[in-house]
């Protein structure tokens, strides 16, 4: 059971479980009672596997070539390459059929995010592993990661209100607070592996910038808990403040969570924290 964990882990599973959780809160969003469409869910869920695999395995063909080292996940994705490879061609394949049970504004939307994340995929891919260029991953991502989760959603809306705006703004904040955070962890762990933003702005003004994050996130979390109208608005600003002070108590003990890579493990498992409001 640990292994088969293990894998799912490598394999970035949690982070679409998280994704997904994610998704029906914005769904479901301003009342709760939303319903949410399942082709929509299903397609998010194969778009973010297919993106960090793909990710992956240019990182591994990439590091092959220099004496970068590999991480476990990257190691597990060289291991399996081959197969994974076979699984993503079938997922596109899937993907394609859903496409029949998507809502013509989602159709758009998602082609215009799928031809963005391809560019992303096949620019990084070109860059060698040691391009200072790779730092600007996790601003890219973040604004991905982001725009899938909640432009999916929003695009089958007829309208928003501040409370979703200044929600989604939070969620902006706190994926770039994980993928920083993850970006100064690797940097501990693996000091000469790669350029990224840890490594160009250093651990002094990583760390200024993430304690200012989660200042900020608590800050606005509590103004939309006491402003808005809607008590699932409110409920998701408050599980919005506590995915951000996880990632800082992280931040805060980063010796104990380098351990087996618990950061990883509870840093991405706070995008499955939206299921408390569910």
């Amino acid at each position: 059971m640990k292994n088969l964990l293990q894998k799912a882990h490598y394999l970035s599973l949690d982070v679409v479980a998280g994704a997904v959780i994610s998704h029906i809160m914005v769904a479901r969003l301003p009342d709760g009672h939303r319903p949410v469409g399942w082709a929509t869910t299903v397609l998010l869920a194969i778009c973010v596997f297919v993106i960090y695999a793909a990710d992956r395995l240019y990182d591994v063909r990439k590091n092959l070539n220099s004496n970068a080292v590999l991480t476990l996940r990257h190691r597990f994705h060289a291991e399996n390459q081959h197969l994974l490879m076979r699984v993503l061609a079938g997922l596109v394949v899937m993907a394609v059929i859903l496409l029949f049970w998507l809502p013509r504004s989602v159709l758009w939307f998602g082609a215009g995010l799928a031809l963005i994340s391809a560019a992303y995929v096949w620019g990084v891919s070109r860059l060698p592993a040691s391009n200072a260029k790779l730092a600007w991953k996790e601003p890219v991502v973040t604004l991905l990661y982001t725009v899938g989760v909640w432009g999916s959603s929003w695009v089958q809306k007829p309208t928003l209100g501040w409370s979703e705006i200044g929600l989604a703004v939070l969620f902006l904040l706190i994926v770039f607070q994980n993928l920083l955070l993850f970006s100064v962890m690797e940097t501990y762990e693996f000091p000469d592996n790669s350029y990224s933003l840890a490594t160009i702005w250093g651990f002094d003004r990583s760390d200024v910038i993430l304690r200012t994050l989660t200042v900020v996130i608590t800050v606005l979390a509590l103004v939309i808990f006491f402003m808005a109208d809607d008590r699932f608005a409110q409920r998701a600003a408050i599980i919005e403040g506590m995915m951000s002070a996880v990632l800082y108590i992280i931040q805060r003990y980063p010796n104990r969570f380098l351990i087996n890579e618990r950061y990883r493990w509870i840093g991405d498992g706070v995008f499955w924290l939206p299921v408390l409001i569910l």
